[in-house]
């Protein structure tokens, strides 16, 4: 088969590599139908995640047919759309017990593309696929189940879940890239009073308008003094990073509120100053995570509900083979204008 092989920090090619198989009783074996690119993939390529070997296909997002199952699988079969989650789940360990699927004990957590062979491929080997698939409605698209594989949950989950964000709250996310729109999206199911978007590129000040932000701001400005402005001299509620760059999270710090909550979702591959001087008299709460997917049972109800609209995130869409050119335009959105880049098998 075909797959996006990682090479080392900036190299990527598209090669042959052999067919994926059952290897334990839990595995599917999944024909891959749609697929996306992660800012993770990119952090990856970077070499921001040297746990990450050369060789690796890379990719945690993907909705596909099932086509093998191993002998204890049971809640899924042949012929079986499912979604495929970045987060692999046991079932079994203490943490996936307490709903913690990303810091699984017993072989998953985030595996896809990072520890064993990944989704941007043809097929892929899906380890506890009872638990780590889910069964699709016929009214849900591919693409638009591709948005439930990562990005929704983790926004929802690491960003508007743990900043605990409630109604009237000021909220303010940084980086208005896919993660920081979908935290823009699920924040409004709370109700907060007002959600300021902040980042460089114009398109996607529009494009954090479109998806809910009340307020859009370029952090070219004074953003401090503007949120204070905003907040009667308080500042947000609650701040969420949303891009994995010292500077946005240092910028999170300073615009939150005493009392406030800031919840770090960017993946870091930098060490960023946290000023303890200044922080520690203001009873700050700071959160970072890892998503666990435990939500997404509950999106996938609500986006076959029509309750959740995830048809703007897709901004540009290739052939399953045009990998190279999807990434590409992927990892120049400044130039190209991408969000999330759809590949279909089709």
């Amino acid at each position: 088969m075909k797959a996006l092989v990682y090479h080392g920090p900036g190299k990527r090619s598209w090669d042959e590599v052999p067919d994926p198989k059952i290897q334990d009783p839990g595995d599917a074996v999944i024909r891959v139908d749609a697929v996306t690119i992660c800012g993770t993939d990119l952090h990856i390529l970077k070499g921001d995640v040297p746990t990450v070997e050369p060789g690796r296909i890379l990719g945690h997002e993907a909705v596909g047919t099932v086509q093998e199952t191993g002998p204890s699988v049971t809640t899924v079969r042949p012929g079986d759309r499912v979604l495929i989650s970045c987060i692999t789940a046991c079932g079994r360990c203490r943490f996936c017990r307490e709903a913690a699927y990303g810091q699984c004990l017993g072989g998953g957590g985030w595996i896809l593309g990072h520890r064993i062979d990944g989704v941007q491929a043809e097929y892929v080997r899906v380890p506890f696929a009872d638990t780590s698939t889910h069964l699709l409605p016929d009214q849900v698209t591919n693409e638009q189940a591709l948005m439930l594989a990562d990005i929704l949950p983790t926004s929802y989950e690491v960003g508007i879940l743990n900043s605990r964000v409630t109604p009237g709250d000021v909220v303010a996310v940084i980086g208005a890239g896919p993660i920081g729109l979908a935290a823009i999206l699920t924040a409004r199911l709370f109700s907060p009073s007002r959600i300021i978007a902040i980042d460089p590129a114009p398109a996607r000040r529009e494009a954090a308008l479109q998806h809910g932000a009340h307020l859009a701001l370029d952090p070219g400005e004074d953003i401090t003094a503007r949120i204070t402005e905003l907040t009667d001299g308080l500042g947000a509620d609650v701040a969420i990073e949303a891009v994995g760059i010292p500077a946005t999270f240092e910028m999170c710090t300073r615009i939150v509120r005493p009392g406030g909550r800031v919840a770090n979702v960017g993946v870091h591959g930098s060490p960023a100053t946290l000023h303890l001087e200044e922080l520690w008299i203001k009873n700050i709460t700071i959160t970072t995570g890892l998503v666990d997917t435990h939500s997404t049972p509950t999106l996938l109800r609500m986006l076959a509900a029509g309750q959740l609209d995830v048809s703007s995130f897709a901004t540009h869409r290739f052939e399953l083979q045009d990998m190279q050119k999807a990434y590409d335009v992927f990892e120049r959105p400044s130039e190209t204008g991408a969000l999330k880049v759809a590949l279909s098998a089709d």
